[in-house]
């Protein structure tokens, strides 16, 4: 029960200071002129930061695909980093495809408000 404890509470600690890193974040990608631009950066640092992978092919506890795939690639090699390489381009191609739609969808709306 103490290792659940220890695995939530790490959790807890990563999910709080990845909120306040992607509000500086925002901060910084806040573009007047280049909103897809801006969309499309924060999506891609919520897929990069937020994607869970299998911490080992054994266990069923999971860690940020991001680290789990620096680690294997470090550790084990390249085929071995490949298991969370895959969730991970999925989730970013993913969020870039979300932004885009995002985009286009605000765009609209202020192209709605200017005419009307």
């Amino acid at each position: 029960m103490e290792a659940e404890t220890n695995y939530l509470g790490v959790w807890f600690v990563y999910l709080m200071a990845g909120a306040v890193f992607y509000v500086v974040w925002h901060r910084f990608t806040r573009f007047k002129r280049a909103l897809w631009w801006s969309y499309s950066l924060r999506a891609i640092f919520l897929a990069l930061a937020l994607t869970p992978w299998y911490s080992n092919t054994q266990a069923e506890t999971f860690a940020p695909a991001l680290m789990v795939m620096t680690l294997d690639l470090i550790t084990v090699g390249g085929e071995a980093a490949m298991r969370a390489f895959v969730p991970l381009m999925a989730s970013l191609f993913g969020s870039i495809l979300v932004s885009t739609i995002l985009y286009f969808i605000q765009k609209k709306r202020l192209n709605n408000n200017n005419i009307g």
